[in-house]
């Protein structure tokens, strides 16, 4: 067309480079029809609009990558590499068009394009995170040519150490550890417009009080400089490196001193020379550090990977009350220490309004410990939601519980999944756990067939019985577990029997247009709340499941959306208020024709919660998936309850059972005590145990490790696709299960139990 333009119609040269710049199409629109093409397995389609990226973008990637030192960890940097990224993509998706179609060879060679000059191109995942491409094409080829050799490392690892490990510092050895370990800063300043927004310290003596915290304490920064130990370090060449990188490393003395002079703000700076500290077992001044942060720097923030706003003073508060209730021989407790942020739900730091009082420590009394919790028996019900055999109650005390038969509910859940090594839904192969019968023995594999390997040998030897998951999980004390009705069907007979012979009951959920499922809506641009369709569609969708169970004995309450607030296929995040006012409106339409039970919401942690507390008043319990870290869930409880006085529960929480650096019995010792923690800090805010008072329980993510999760459905893979609050700074998607399918052989029946297993075993039974 443009030929023909040009012979007929004259047009100068200039108008004509403009006309083409305009109809040129960005890397991101070819990408996405490639993506889409190779979904729908429309080979020509797939290779026409790679390799035109490729042809158009080529020479910018090529820039791209040579302009790179290293892996890009900031979204902002990510992105600012386009072409790199989708150039990278589109050989990866060439190369998995022709495995797809048995040409091996040509795989492999499209894969090795990726690993050989594009290792730092990285892909967005719909889900939420970027992946490192020639890390997926890595592992592509080494299941296409078993003796490849790897030439990748692992993307965000810490920083090697100079030394082997068995020679670095188990602990951090102090110049300066402070002279008071409760430091009293009323010595030292004073506070002003304590539980306002004005608040303030103001340091009067800064030598004493320097002296007092110790070093790497603000306002003692200056002092590493003089730490022998430092100048050690520094000739050793062992601080070398971005001091992000430290945070994970083994040698806990150099980052310490990397992070204690490390360029960040304050606050930043001072949470994670704590968090070092605390590692140390230096617990102590690593509590003195955390509650500098209270005291000096309340407002103070960082952002996490999704780039949303993470509040630190809030976090250290968390911190330190963690701490002392792990260590109880320091003997103190931080009293009426808060830090409320005023409009902090939202993605817009500009906006917030900062309520600080940084309490204070007092000793703890023994005789606290002994006192008797109030009775039910004597306290009065301030509010029903609810009239059925399951519903809530809100006692004088304003703590909540879930009744089941009259009786009080902890719900103590597993997302319950199992999926067969090598199936993925990204590629349209996974199949219905509740109708899989591999071994064609007329029982579900799963909850009938799975059994125990104890030996670990990836066998099913003559004394390890198929018993199981239904057993496994009762045995380990599971009540619940969380399933959607959707995109496959239930199977009634199957979790009635899981009911009656386990006692286990369902939350039953509908994704809300999450994902675009039941709204009818394309992927791309997934769901709007607003569109009269994709309404109804939802809607429709939701009555029906309402319909068909609701007389079941198995359901113990239904469940909308799944981090819809995310905006992954859906875009709740972009108009929240129409998202939740429409949940809502489900809320009563479920209650019109279903009276017995309550109706929870899966949000995103807490985002958005004031305009949920707002447009969702029908919404009976906020549910939330939450990853915070090994220290439980910080403010949640205490948040959910000032905006909303409804109760809560984690509806998705866990940790990986691997971790870069780490032996497979340690990172399952670390998985173990991530969940331990995470459940005495549900106890402790649940009814008459002196938290918040309104946590009904939680759904652990979950039983069985998924390896479809990190694109290769065949390879248990390791690599780390989002940075978080986790063993070694990374989640490892495919890691997550409370059980391991061993090396895969025996999918879906094996079953090797992890440290978390037995631990939850003690808590739960």
């Amino acid at each position: 067309m443009r030929k023909i333009l040009l012979l007929t119609c004259g047009l100068t040269f200039s108008f004509l480079a403009f006309a083409f710049a305009q109809a040129k199409p960005t890397s991101g629109e070819l990408i996405v029809k490639a993506w889409h093409s190779h979904g729908q397995k429309n080979v020509e389609e797939t290779f026409k609009y790679t390799q035109e990226l490729i042809d158009l973008y080529k020479d910018e990637a090529d820039k791209q990558q040579a302009a790179l030192k290293k892996l890009p960890k900031d979204r902002k940097d990510i992105e600012s590499a386009s072409a790199l990224n989708d150039v990278a993509t589109a050989y990866f998706i060439q190369g998995e068009s022709f495995r797809n179609q048995g040409k091996n060879e040509e795989a492999v060679k499209a894969f090795e394009v990726v690993v050989d000059k594009y290792p730092f191109g990285q892909a967005w995942d719909p889900r939420g995170w970027f992946w490192q491409v020639a890390k997926a094409a890595e592992e592509s080829i080494i299941k296409l040519k078993p003796d490849y050799k790897p030439k990748l490392g692992t993307a965000g690892a810490a920083v090697k150490p100079k030394k082997p490990v068995s020679q670095l510092p188990t602990r951090v050895t102090l110049y300066e550890p402070g002279k008071e370990e409760i430091v009293d800063y009323a010595k030292y300043g004073r506070f002003e417009n304590v539980g306002t927004k004005d608040y303030k310290y103001i340091v009067n003596d800064q030598e004493g009080l320097s002296l007092a915290v110790g070093e790497g304490i603000y306002p003692n920064t200056s002092s590493i400089r003089w730490d022998p130990e430092y100048k050690k370090v520094l000739k050793e060449k062992r601080l070398e490196g971005d001091h992000w990188d430290f945070v994970q490393s083994p040698d806990l003395e150099a980052a310490f001193l990397k992070w204690a002079t490390a360029p960040e703000p304050q606050g930043v700076k001072m949470f994670y020379t704590a968090l070092i500290l605390e590692k140390s077992g230096l617990i102590e001044h690593a509590i003195k550090c955390y509650y500098a942060i209270v005291v000096h720097y309340p407002s103070s923030y960082g952002w996490t990977y999704w780039h949303t706003p993470w509040y630190i003073g809030q976090a250290s508060i968390a911190k330190i009350n963690f701490l002392l209730r792990k260590h109880p021989e320091i003997g103190y407790k931080l009293d009426g220490a808060d830090i409320k942020i005023i409009n902090g739900f939202d993605n817009d730091v500009s906006n917030d309004i900062v309520i600080t009082n940084p309490g204070s420590f007092v000793k703890v009394n023994p005789l606290d410990k002994i006192k008797p919790k109030p009775s039910k028996e004597y306290l009065s019900i301030k509010r029903r939601l609810g009239k059925g055999r399951v519903h809530l109650v809100q006692y004088e005390t304003g703590d909540w519980e879930l009744l089941v038969d009259g009786k009080p509910y902890i719900i103590k859940g597993v997302t319950y999944a199992p999926t067969k090594v090598g199936q993925s839904p990204d590629e349209g192969t996974q199949t219905d756990w509740m109708k899989d019968d591999f071994n064609q023995n007329t029982k579900i594999d799963g909850p009938y067939d799975a059994f125990v390997d104890r030996n670990k040998n990836n066998l099913q030897d003559a004394n390890e019985p198929s018993v199981g998951d239904f057993r496994l999980m009762k045995d380990m004390g599971v009540n619940t577990i969380r399933i959607y009705h959707q995109p496959f069907g239930i199977d009634k007979e199957l979790l009635r029997e899981m009911y009656e012979k386990y006692g286990i009951r369902v939350i039953m959920g509908d994704f809300l247009g999450k994902y675009a499922l039941g709204s009818g809506a394309p992927w791309n641009p997934g769901t709007d709340y607003g569109n009269p369709e994709h309404r109804k569609n939802m809607m429709q969708s939701v009555l029906s499941m309402v319909e068909e169970y609701k007389n079941e004995p198995f359901v113990l309450f239904w469940l909308l959306g799944n981090e819809n607030v995310y905006g992954y296929a859906c875009n709740a995040d972009k108009d929240p208020d129409t998202f939740f006012k429409f949940a809502n409106e489900v809320a009563l339409a479920i209650k019109e024709i279903d009276p017995n039970h309550p109706v929870a919401i899966a949000s995103g942690d807490i985002l958005y919660l004031d305009k949920y507390a707002v447009d969702a008043p029908d919404i009976d319990i906020f549910g939330t998936n939450a990853y915070r870290g090994d220290y439980g869930f910080g403010s949640f409880w205490k948040q959910v309850k000032e905006m909303t006085d409804r109760p809560a529960f984690i509806t998705e929480y866990g940790c990986p059972a691997f971790a870069q650096g780490k032996t497979e019995e340690e990172a399952e010792v670390l998985q173990a005590e991530y969940h331990k923690n995470s459940w005495e800090d549900i106890i402790n805010n649940s009814a008459f145990h002196g938290g918040a008072g309104n946590a009904l329980g939680a759904v652990a993510f979950e039983w069985l490790d998924e390896w479809w999760k990190g694109y290769e459905p065949s390879v248990h893979d390791t690599k780390g696709l989002w940075a978080g609050p986790f063993p070694d700074g990374q989640m490892h998607e495919e890691w997550l299960g409370i059980c391991s399918q061993g090396n895969g052989s025996k999918s879906p029946f094996l079953r090797q139990l992890r440290k978390v297993y037995f631990t939850y075993k003690k808590l739960w039974r």
